[in-house]
């Protein structure tokens, strides 16, 4: 009689422990598809690899970088982003529909297997800098669907992918993987083009450390101080966490620092002799972009075909008109020399 309790007991704790895996959900631990399992052993890089998320609003385009066998990160892939929503520029407060600008890091625990737009990350806005500024906003979001109210929304299918690497390289022992979230590629012509915009000086913080990024092919190590971000060399110890508003300290001597600030100064004479010889930017705000292969399939097909293509139908895209006058229109990327290499 015990034995038959015993056995009784068993079975009901396994099925107890099955539980979260008893309503077909399986959302969360779908697979990297193969064909990008080939991409990456192409590249040099495994499923194991850290990561690094790089955002363009301007351009809708949301690029994966994986660390190869080199040590240094190697684009992986780059994905069309179907909605955004607010203008350029960061997010400053609770409501404004902004989608953020800035460098986050986005551990396991804000991967949600369980999102109403099929997966997520939460970007971690406000970081310690947006706090220390006085920031508002939560629930900032990278998605599927076709909808944003200040996210990031990529499709299922998208989304899907990108969680599927996030889950794996956190999986292996990766911490947290840094999220690169940018107005627009941080170009000579870019930068021309918008210099009449009132965040420009925070923008030209941000290309800091995208600099140099480009210059050691590793995430930088992103810190603050005297209300701005403060980057070093990510293959260096991080520096210990300051007070964001403190002054900032005299930057120490680096070769990576000193060849991220020689491309910054040959950019900015590229950026001057740019703005000499074309107009800069007015676009009206209609509320956020869309990339334009999804542009081009609401326009022709409407909101309802575009909502099953990213969601199966089940989310509608959010605000079809505004997306349609996107004023940031499809541009061919302006990937910088060496992008691409392992």
């Amino acid at each position: 009689m015990n034995l038959l309790r015993l056995a009784f007991l068993l079975c009901l704790s396994v099925l107890v422990a099955g539980c979260a895996n008893m309503d077909g959900d399986d959302r969360g631990s779908i697979p990297i598809p193969q064909r990008l399992m080939q991409e990456m052993a192409a590249k040099g890089m495994s499923p194991d690899d850290p990561i690094m998320v790089r955002i363009y609003k301007q351009e809708s385009e949301l690029e994966v970088w994986k660390r190869t066998t080199s040590g240094r990160y190697a684009l992986l892939k780059t994905y069309p982003l179907c909605r955004w929503s607010g203008k350029l520029g960061p997010k400053t407060r609770e409501g404004d529909r902004q989608a953020p600008e800035g460098f986050y890091t986005v551990s396991r625990g804000q991967l949600n297997s369980r999102s109403q737009y099929y997966l997520s990350f939460n970007l971690g806005y406000p970081n310690a800098l947006e706090r220390a500024l006085g920031y508002s906003g939560s629930a900032l979001m990278v998605h599927g669907a076709c909808t944003s109210a200040g996210c990031y929304a990529m499709t299922n299918d998208g989304v899907g992918e990108v969680y599927a690497l996030a889950r794996e390289a956190l999986a292996a022992g990766q911490p947290g993987f840094q999220v690169q979230s940018l107005p627009f590629r941080m170009s000579p012509a870019n930068l021309a083009e918008h210099r009449a915009n009132p965040n420009m000086a925070y923008w030209r913080n941000l290309k800091e450390g995208t600099d140099l990024f480009a210059v050691t092919r590793v995430p930088p190590n992103v810190s603050a101080c005297g209300g701005r971000y403060s980057f070093t060399p990510g293959t260096q110890p991080p520096p210990p966490m300051a007070d964001p508003l403190a002054p900032c300290p005299m930057p120490m001597a680096d070769a990576a620092l000193m060849a991220a600030a020689s491309k910054q100064a040959q950019d900015e004479q590229s950026i001057a002799a740019l703005s000499a010889s074309r107009p800069a930017a007015n676009a009206s705000y209609v509320d956020g972009g869309m990339h334009q292969s999804f542009r081009d399939i609401l326009r022709r097909s409407g909101a309802q075909k575009l909502a099953a293509m990213t969601s199966g139908g089940k989310v509608p895209v959010s605000e079809p008109t505004a997306a349609l006058a996107d004023p940031y229109r499809g541009t061919e990327p302006e990937y910088e020399e060496g992008d691409t290499a392992n």
